[in-house]
């Protein structure tokens, strides 16, 4: 599930990049979103990945509601929690890393927050895609909302490729095997940059 702002006014921005990592696996893989069944709020995709069917979505909600579109699609599909990964914007990561773990807190995103609450549970996968921290006294909730810059748009393409690889690593090999994958994406690429003071 790659957590999203829809509308195309949020397009392109910081807190959709988890939406463009999944979006990116599903035109890899030949797979059209469409309206998720039974009113569930969010758009889903079928792809064949190495390790079997597996269901991208993106939810149809703002990010502060995503619960709202990920525990009804994990409950129709019948997907077990641990098989869930979610993909999302991280600000406490540097601009071009990627990080994919389990558990832990919701680090202050709205989105995980409004999974997390809804699910009742924090035992779940994570690919968090590094976008910095914002420049000076920005709001981060600002921050977030702004689109990449025309600078910035190549690296996140890359970024967005290498995360794709991430879950497909976690669809043919689990969890440990993604994690590392996604540590050696972030060294290849080699855009992770130091925040500025």
């Amino acid at each position: 599930m790659g957590l999203r702002n829809p509308g195309p006014e949020y397009e392109g921005s910081r807190h959709n990049v988890g939406a463009e990592v999944v979006s990116r696996l599903a035109a890899e893989t030949g797979s059209t979103f469409r309206r998720a069944p039974r009113c569930i709020r969010a758009r889903v995709a079928a792809a064949d990945l190495p390790g079997g069917r597996a269901w991208l979505a993106v939810p149809s909600t703002f990010m502060n509601e995503s619960g709202r579109g990920v525990v009804p699609l994990l409950r129709y599909y019948k997907v077990p929690v641990d098989r869930l990964v979610l993909v999302h914007d991280d600000i406490d990561l540097p601009f071009g890393k990627l990080r994919f773990h389990f558990g832990r807190g919701t680090g202050g995103h709205n989105g995980v927050a409004s999974v997390v609450a809804t699910l009742g549970s924090e035992s779940l996968w994570r690919l968090k895609v590094g976008v910095g921290r914002p420049p000076g006294r920005m709001d981060p909730a600002d921050f977030v909302l702004q689109r990449f810059s025309a600078q910035e748009r190549p690296d996140v393409d890359r970024l967005v490729v290498a995360g794709a690889e991430v879950l497909r690593t976690f669809a043919a090999a689990g969890g440990e095997k993604a994690r590392q994958e996604a540590g050696e994406a972030s060294a290849r690429l080699g855009i992770a940059r130091p925040e500025p003071d």
